[in-house]
């Protein structure tokens, strides 16, 4: 599991001015933050990818690159993580995208998660990038990589999320089966009693794109 936070970065001023309350109001900001910590996470990422040898040509001469060569899919779980798969975007710009749409059932006695859209290419032998700013419980994620199984197998799936609880952590451990990684921005205390995570920063989508109804 790589944590960002652990080592101090420029990163840090990123999920400071995410979590904010000040600066919440500043719509453009916050989306243009989650978009910087998908770049930066999608750069740690691009280390672990498997890289070989490419002749380059230069006006000079040729010469030796390793260069990424994995099929990469990159998914983002709809709405609050448009951003941040942007910066994952960005970085990985030749890969294909995958959306799927998950949200809290409302006034459920037990935390629901309804899965409304999926869409995404083959991912049979596929390395996939499942980008979604919030890790909480965890359950999104385990519904959305069920959802995506139903398009073919990956060879491997990173997880990436701006903010986790320790909770959601460990669902995931005891319930994904396939090989995967978990790539996080920063690892808070907590879930409260509504299970959103603490400290956290309030509702991500709604914080990027306005309230829904």
């Amino acid at each position: 599991m790589f944590i960002l936070t652990q080592n101090n970065s420029i990163a840090n001023q990123f999920i400071a001015e995410l979590r904010d309350i000040q600066v919440h109001s500043e719509r453009m900001r916050f989306r243009k933050n989650l978009e910087r910590l998908g770049e930066i996470l999608a750069y740690e990422i691009s280390k672990s990818l498997h890289f070989e040898s490419k002749e380059i040509e230069t006006p000079l001469k040729k010469t030796q690159m390793e260069v990424p060569q994995e099929h990469l899919v990159l998914v983002a779980v709809l709405r609050a993580s448009l951003p941040f798969y942007q910066g994952f975007l960005n970085f990985f710009d030749q890969a294909e995208s995958g959306f799927i749409g998950a949200f809290r059932e409302e006034g459920a006695k037990e935390l629901e998660i309804n899965l409304g859209y999926h869409a995404s290419p083959n991912l049979d032998g596929k390395t996939v990038i499942l980008a979604d700013p919030m890790l909480a419980t965890g359950k999104s994620f385990i519904r959305s990589i069920e959802a995506l199984l139903t398009h073919g197998t990956p060879k491997k799936i990173h997880i990436a999320a701006a903010f986790a609880a320790p909770e959601g952590i460990n669902y995931l451990e005891s319930n994904l089966k396939i090989p995967h990684s978990l790539w996080l921005g920063t690892l808070d205390e907590k879930l409260n009693d509504l299970n959103y995570i603490v400290p956290g920063l309030g509702d991500a989508g709604d914080l990027a794109f306005g309230e829904k109804l």
